[in-house]
């Protein structure tokens, strides 16, 4: 099978979002070829290069999303009055659509109109080379700008102001650059059997456009839901642009859902939300994300006392409380803090390891706060008086002294700690329980789904609970071992790379079944045989080769002719 993978500032680039599930998902179906069809979304990731690529990647096109240089095409006339058509019905669909976070639905006249537009440009622009420059110029304001002030339109939308509506027409110029890319070629997207899109959003535009002019098969992953994000972007923005650029990406994540054959949620919070936003619940696969087992099995497979009697380590002891992440404001170390204070209280032995470097614009504001308070709720301790003081709580990075990789942190803590107040997939979450290791957790995101019956969950935002679920693993070693080994169990079970891969190699075999043949077969005289290439020839195996059967020698023998004797 020939699939075209689609990603947006993820694989094949380092350090991509989602790239390493997608290399595992590449590496472990390598019966098959894939076509990576990538966006980048910075100058800085494309320095950063490529992940190794393994002999099942034949070919990778990669297109900036940050940046569009002029292609020079120049439309004539007919082309202009084609562009302004088209982009005049897709800014109307966006106009009179619901407004986000109602009860009302996308009709369906605006999503057909909204659908019928977007086809319209990508043909435009397969016709015509290109539509950056139709995209920039002042025609497509004028358009937007008429379709706010027509009869019908939302109240938001027809007060919008100049600097609005050139603000919603550069959002709209760069989520749809996407479409005068030469990617829709016959030998392009058009040679695939199957679209995978790693994420929701701009990297399905390409997807969406193959099943159009080829009748590709798309297939949906959502780790996150984008449309989610839409809505909590940008927040200082007037009214006008928050309701034009929500009706844009809710307008697109409904031809996405319906368009998909399937839609793949990580988890049941994402299918929550896909659900939510409109998508046909008998198109959802719920596939959770695979992780590599392998560098926790040393940790995972040893015995609970052995881990914590013999451990070595600085920080080592029956009394550490190990929290690793991303050092970032939804992560809520503040109130980690507070109930390690209680913590404390109640078992004055207890560390505690903060591992984890910061994230985001705040999180180096955000790392010194933490910082300050833990000096502040915790003065540092000598064992006498000619020792240097040392603080119970400690901040590392992973790579440091005594914090070499998550595994070893793990090793060498009692319990993980989560405290989040906004958390996706809790990744690190799984890898604590490759490790053996028992949780407590706020109940946030997938955490829940993850953990089952594996772990303690707690409120967020409520310290007090997540001290005492804390407490009472500190003081129960055999309650501690048999949820770790449960934790371990269920990892292993539920969120391994073998597990994922499978998952997905069975998805893409039941999407190409059900997939009519796109390139008809004719017989010798030119009718066509609807029948002459299965589904399953485009999987590799003995079923799509001639294969010798043994025939008995009656059966190609040429018989005798028999005959009569007249008389």
């Amino acid at each position: 099978m020939r699939i075209g993978l689609l990603t947006e500032g993820g694989y094949p680039y380092v350090g991509g979002e989602g790239g390493v599930w997608c290399d595992r998902l590449v590496r472990g179906l390598d019966r098959h070829e894939f076509d990576v069809y990538a966006f980048s979304t910075g100058q800085a990731q494309e320095d950063a290069g490529w992940l190794p690529l393994p002999p099942q990647v034949a070919r990778v096109r990669t297109a900036p999303l940050w940046a569009a240089e002029e292609d020079g095409v120049v439309h004539g006339r007919r082309a202009r009055r084609r562009f302004t058509e088209h982009y005049g019905e897709l800014a109307a669909a966006l106009c009179h659509a619901a407004e986000p976070g109602t009860a009302e639905k996308p009709g369906t006249a605006e999503a057909d109109r909204f659908t019928n537009a977007l086809h319209g440009l990508a043909e435009l622009a397969r016709d015509e080379g290109g539509l950056v420059a139709a995209l920039r110029s002042e025609q497509a304001v004028r358009a937007l700008e008429r379709a706010c002030r027509a009869p019908g339109a939302r109240r938001t939308a027809r007060e919008a102001r100049v600097p609005d509506l050139l603000t919603v027409a550069d959002h709209l110029e760069r989520a749809l650059r996407p479409l005068s890319l030469d990617w829709y070629e016959e030998d392009g997207l058009g040679a695939v059997d199957l679209c995978h899109a790693a994420s929701g959003g701009i990297a399905v535009l390409p997807g969406l456009l193959a099943r159009h002019f080829f009748g590709v098969p798309l297939l949906v992953t959502e780790y996150g839901v984008r449309l989610r994000t839409h809505y909590l972007t940008r927040p200082d923005a007037s009214p006008a642009v928050r309701s034009l650029l929500a009706a844009f990406h809710g307008l697109l994540t409904a031809e996405t859902y319906r368009a998909a054959s399937y839609l793949v949620p990580g988890n049941a919070h994402a299918r929550r939300w896909q659900e939510r936003c409109g998508a046909d619940r008998a198109k959802l696969r719920t596939i959770h994300p695979g992780l590599d087992a392998t560098p926790f099995t040393r940790v995972g497979e040893d015995r609970p006392e052995g881990r914590e009697k013999g451990a070595e380590r600085e920080h080592a002891g029956p009394h550490t409380l190990v929290w690793i992440g991303r050092v970032e404001p939804a992560k809520d170390l503040v109130s980690l803090l507070h109930a390690f204070a209680e913590v404390r209280a109640a078992e004055p032995g207890t560390r505690l390891r903060i591992v984890g470097r910061p994230s985001g614009p705040g999180g180096e504001a955000y790392l010194g706060h933490c910082r300050a308070l833990a000096a502040q709720l915790f003065p540092d301790e000598a064992d006498g008086p000619h020792a240097v003081g040392r603080n119970p709580v400690t901040f590392e990075e992973l790579g440091g002294p005594g914090a070499e990789t998550t595994a070893d942190v793990h090793a060498g803590g009692t319990v993980t700690v989560l405290s989040s107040v906004v958390e996706g997939f809790p990744v690190g979450l799984i890898e604590a329980m490759f490790c053996g290791r028992a949780t407590v957790s706020t109940d946030v995101g997938a955490v829940v789904e993850v953990i089952g019956g594996t772990g303690l969950v707690v409120p967020p935002r409520n310290p007090r609970a997540l001290a005492e679920a804390c407490v009472s693993l500190l003081r129960d070693p055999e309650r501690r071992a048999r949820l770790g080994a449960a934790a371990r169990a269920r990892a292993l079970e539920l969120f391994s790379v073998e597990q994922n891969v499978a998952a997905f190699h069975a998805l893409y075999l039941e999407t190409v079944a059900r997939t009519p043949v796109r390139r008809p077969v004719l017989d010798g005289a030119g009718d066509p045989q609807p029948f002459a290439a299965p589904a399953e020839a485009h999987v590799p195996g003995h079923w799509t080769g001639p294969t010798p059967r043994a025939v008995p020698t009656w059966a190609v023998e040429t018989p005798e002719p028999v005959t009569e004797t007249v008389r």
